[in-house]
């Protein structure tokens, strides 16, 4: 289980806010055209759910990667906020409980992993930024008590239901 702290949540935070200040088109434009603009943040939703998967029991690897990524998170946050405001550090934000991958929901993060590594090879500098940032994000949010980690739960049910349906097909 990995364990977000609230400068662990800070931090993601502050990542969601830049993606969606750098994304916002206008309300003029986004009404004229919301479809092409909302597609704009596909690549960083996409991504995000990836990195949120990673953090829901994954071992490995991926596991030690997305655990790594969330123990900077914590420590960078932390220090911001003992350094930056003068709160105190080392807060546990996480949920009480979460909802952990099944095997089958694992070897799904896996083709995920291979999918997601594809896409960076292929994006251009602009959407490669979108897609580790929103890796990212997803890893310092997914176990938060917050909506972001409220959101893990149906994520990792359907992760599961998908990896289940896939591998039982075979």
């Amino acid at each position: 289980m990995n364990y977000v702290t609230f400068g662990g949540v800070t931090v993601g935070l502050c990542i969601l806010g830049y993606q969606l200040m750098s994304w916002w088109p206008g309300r003029k434009s986004l009404m004229k055209d919301p479809l092409k603009h909302a597609s704009k943040l596909l690549p960083f939703l996409l991504s995000w759910c990836y990195g949120c998967l990673t953090t829901l029991g994954i071992g490995g690897l991926i596991g030690t990667a997305s655990s790594s990524v969330l123990g900077l998170s914590n420590w960078l946050g932390d220090a911001a906020l003992v350094w930056g405001v003068g709160e105190s550090a080392g807060q546990l934000a996480g949920a009480k409980t979460f909802v952990p991958l099944s095997t089958p929901g694992g070897a799904l993060v896996l083709i995920a992993t291979a999918v997601f590594a594809a896409a960076m090879k292929k994006a251009g500098d602009e959407t490669r930024g979108q897609l580790k940032r929103g890796a990212w994000c997803g890893i310092t949010l997914g176990t938060s008590a917050g909506v972001a980690g409220f959101a893990a739960v149906p994520l990792a049910q359907a992760a599961n239901w998908c990896g289940e349906h896939v591998y039982r097909a075979f």
